[in-house]
């Protein structure tokens, strides 16, 4: 069966694609959660006009996203932690406090998309990745202090 996907599916296809499946796969699975309509020429037109609306919303996404970027280059934010001898955290720094901590400097970042390379459990400056779209990564710069 033919039919035209409205979303990038792995291993299928991108938006607008008109891709050949099995019946059973459209029937149950992409037809019924909205991901493909049946392949028609009334259908061609109405996924144009979904395509043209969502790389419109991409684009807004992506500035968006590049503005982020940029305040985030520029922000620097310090987390205390408690601390043992010779500088060592008890425990280490997770991407969840540094969620927080942005939370609080009015970000809504998931701490699904911070990125640590590597456990902080000593005292100092580190940078940390955000990933804010697709391909858009920013870098923040995390300052681990003394909790006293």
């Amino acid at each position: 069966m033919k039919v035209i996907l409205r979303e990038n599916i792995p291993q299928l296809g991108s938006i607008g694609d008109v891709v050949e499946v099995r019946d059973g796969y459209a029937r149950n699975y992409l037809i019924p959660r909205q991901l493909a309509y049946y392949a028609s020429p009334s259908a061609l037109k109405r996924i144009e006009f979904e395509r043209k609306h969502y790389e419109r919303k991409q684009q807004r996404l992506r500035e968006q996203a590049e503005l982020t970027a940029a305040q985030l280059a520029e922000l620097q934010i310090s987390i205390p932690m408690r601390v043992g001898e010779e500088g060592k955290l008890f425990g280490s720094v997770t991407p969840q406090m540094i969620a927080d901590e942005l939370a609080l400097r009015g970000f809504s970042i998931d701490r699904r998309s911070i990125i640590i390379e590597e456990p902080i459990k000593t005292l100092g400056i580190y940078e940390v990745k955000v990933r804010l779209f697709q391909d858009i990564v920013g870098t923040l710069k995390i300052w681990v202090i003394s909790q006293e």
